[in-house]
């Protein structure tokens, strides 16, 4: 009895000193299709005439912001920034797209009240958001001519420092001077 106890006990220790010498299992990364250096998804949207734009189509002429977008209090305020940055760079190339995840007749209010200055559209269903890979809202993508993902900016920002940083990635992309868009908002609030 001792003899069988003793030998289930060997058995035991030497099948745990065997599971100790694997090396941990570490879970396989989760990679993004939609990331800084992959290609932009094929994506088309409708803009505010109901005309079909496709992304790759756009990325062909030149570097292209895609704001994934929503008239919440923060996104709101950080609007003007955008704005800035659109009027910043748009006879640069820089395409502005904002989509919006509310109503038509909201957005269309929306737009008319804010002025907005840049191609819109709207998107209730969220299919946008399921095609570039966030549920974050806003999420911008910066996109080079060719179609190549720059910068993923995620979160809102009301004071128009993730737009800045934003604005100076934009720069880069077409090789030009960033616009402050800080400064830019803070200077046309003044003048009002």
């Amino acid at each position: 009895m001792i003899r069988s106890l003793l030998l289930a006990s060997v058995l035991l220790f030497m099948g745990n000193l065997t599971n100790a010498e694997e090396p941990a299992k570490t879970p396989e990364p989760v990679t993004k299709k939609v990331d800084i250096g992959t290609q932009a998804p094929d994506f088309k949207f409708k803009d505010s005439s109901g005309k079909e734009i496709s992304l790759a189509e756009l990325t062909a002429k030149g570097p292209v912001l895609v704001r994934l977008t929503c008239g919440c209090s923060g996104c709101d305020k950080e609007l003007a920034y955008f704005q800035a940055m659109h009027e910043g760079y748009k006879d640069l190339g820089l395409t502005s797209v904002a989509i919006f995840r509310e109503p038509d007749t909201k957005v269309a209010a929306y737009v008319k009240e804010k002025k907005l200055n840049m191609l819109y559209s709207v998107d209730t269903k969220g299919d946008a958001w399921n095609v570039f890979e966030t549920k974050t809202m806003p999420t911008n993508f910066l996109i080079a001519k060719g179609g190549k993902i720059v910068s993923v900016a995620a979160g809102c920002d009301p004071s128009g420092l993730l737009a800045k940083k934003l604005s100076e990635k934009v720069a880069k992309t077409v090789n030009a001077e960033t616009v402050d868009v800080q400064k830019k908002v803070a200077d046309d609030t003044a003048k009002k």
